[in-house]
């Protein structure tokens, strides 16, 4: 039928110099359709040029107005105030069918209520009220923080503290999952989504988030978004896009904006009554209640979310990966040290001796380290446990062979400090001797010895010696630099020892009784 043919389409193939019958070939339509169209239009005068810059639906309606247009034997309701209406705290298209209903009387046949809703729809995508977005299967998910929260209780000092909710909604099943975090911070974003692909049991091409600082740095008008680099990594990890909704435009994620709502009834309110004391036990209900709601039968539809869901979406969502995604931690400009180390939490771990003086970038995670230059993953190791201190991670492969790149140990010190005399060896002793563990004696050991780059080894020698004649027990680099610097180690002249300070308070007795400062 003519009213099939878009016969905008048509106008615009035949100003390409396609022929009737080519347009009907190509385009799988009857010719005495195509040739009806292009008939009307030349009675007409309508040319492409003419329809150029018009609606599909207004090409058509001026080649065959009326055509298509029929009426309706029910009571038209007014749809402008439906809309109005529906606005308001409470009002249902349910409770305004009846009201139509009942207004209609006996003089003209009613709607059903669900022609009543199909009809109010095509009045909303008409007008451009609302949108009405069709969701495929295993496509996307929806993501956003409750704006309600819930509370914790301190047993102990009675502190109630915030509890805020995470939704995550599949769009075509309406599937949902919450989950409840002591903060919106990143990691407790990162974390969420981490649960929520685990409760799923599976992965989709997009997530759909607010613009959220966690999430998105910007989103500008015209130009990419720019994401949270922690953000995009998660994504990626689960071979996800992050499309963001627009700014300041809710209906982008509408579905998970309605289990937002529902969430507000399923759970929050329905635990109101209840008192929680840990962050686990409140989960463990939450889940409980999402678990009800997901098993909650349809009004309109048959099945449930959980049917729904395990019936026709999960099957078509993605795999997981083979392990879930760690949160990480970046720090940046680390200087990779002579040693070919990298210091971390007060630990140490080897860098590839060739970037020796470079700056790197280093990944945290709850178990590994990782070492980046630029973009280039440099070298990983597993993390020492927090407990540890001056500990060296080393793989034997970032360093090359020969014992100048090896790692310091005590054996190395002493041998260079034998090298240069006994005071030497004496004062790199005593460093040892105060150190409360062997390895915290490597850093100031190595101060004292590379004296010997900027001051010959003899004067350094001797510095030592004139520092053990000395007040001090344990000389460092900090006691023997002055020495070198001033020459002393030259004249063999010992510094005097401090004069001690018996003065006590000065301000007296006065000042701190409150009198006259």
């Amino acid at each position: 039928m003519v009213r099939k043919i878009k016969a905008k389409l048509v106008l615009q193939l035949r100003n390409q110099g396609l022929s009737g019958r080519a347009i009907a070939s190509a385009q799988g339509i009857a010719r005495n359709s195509v040739q009806t169209v292009l008939e009307t239009a030349d009675r007409l005068g309508l040319g492409w040029d003419d329809v150029e810059e018009m609606p599909e639906a207004e090409v058509y309606t001026a080649l065959f107005p009326g055509r298509g247009v029929h009426e309706s034997v029910f009571a038209q309701p007014d749809w402008g105030r439906v809309h109005t209406e529906l606005a308001r705290v409470g009002v249902t298209l349910k409770l305004l069918h009846q009201e139509y209903v009942d207004t209609s009387g006996q003089a003209q046949a009613v709607m059903s209520y669900d022609r009543f809703c199909r009809l109010y729809g095509d009045f909303a995508a008409v007008s451009g009220a609302t949108s009405r977005v069709g969701h495929k299967a295993g496509r996307s998910i929806e993501v956003d923080w409750s704006g309600p929260t819930m509370q914790l209780l301190d047993p102990t000092t009675g502190e109630i503290s915030k509890v805020y909710l995470f939704v995550a909604c599949l769009p075509f099943s309406r599937y949902a999952f919450v989950e409840a975090t002591l903060d919106m911070r990143q990691e407790s974003w990162l974390r969420a989504h981490v649960a929520m692909f685990s409760f799923f049991g599976g992965s989709v091409p997009r997530l759909v988030p607010d613009n959220l600082k966690t999430g998105v740095i910007s989103h500008p008008r015209e130009g990419e978004v720019v994401l949270n680099d922690a953000y995009r990594e998660m994504a990626a990890h689960y071979s996800a896009a992050v499309l963001p909704g627009r700014v300041r435009a809710p209906k982008d994620k509408a579905s998970v904006e309605n289990t937002v709502s529902h969430v507000a009834t399923w759970v929050i309110a329905s635990l109101r009554q209840e008192q929680f004391t840990s962050l686990p036990e409140l989960r463990v209900r939450i889940y409980e209640q999402i678990d009800a709601y997901n098993r909650q039968p349809f009004q309109k539809r048959d099945g449930s979310r959980l049917s729904v869901f395990t019936a026709e979406e999960k099957p078509l969502m993605q795999p997981l990966p083979a392990a879930p995604f760690e949160i990480s931690t970046w720090t940046y400009k680390r200087k990779v040290n002579k040693n070919a180390h990298v210091v971390w939490a007060r630990n140490f771990y080897s860098v590839p001796f060739r970037h020796i003086g470079a700056q790197v970038d280093l990944r945290v995670t709850d178990t590994m380290l990782e070492v980046y230059r630029n973009d280039e993953r440099l070298t990983s190791h597993l993390l020492l446990p927090a407990s540890t201190t001056n500990q060296h991670q080393t793989n034997d492969a970032d360093l090359p062979e020969g014992r100048s790149f090896q790692a310091w140990d005590r054996t190395r010190i002493d041998e260079w400090a034998a090298r240069m005399g006994p005071a030497t060896v004496t004062v790199i002793g005593k460093i040892f001797e105060a150190a409360s563990i062997e390895e915290a004696g490597y850093d100031p050991a190595l101060a004292v010895l590379r004296l010997s780059r900027r001051f010959s080894p003899t004067r350094v020698e001797a510095a030592c010696a004139l520092a053990l004649r000395g007040p001090i027990r344990s000389p460092r680099y900090a006691h023997l630099r002055p020495i070198l610097d001033t020459g002393q180690d030259k004249t063999g002249h010992v510094p005097d020892k401090p004069e001690p300070d018996d003065g006590g308070y000065v301000r007296g007795s006065a000042y701190y009784a409150g009198g006259t400062r």
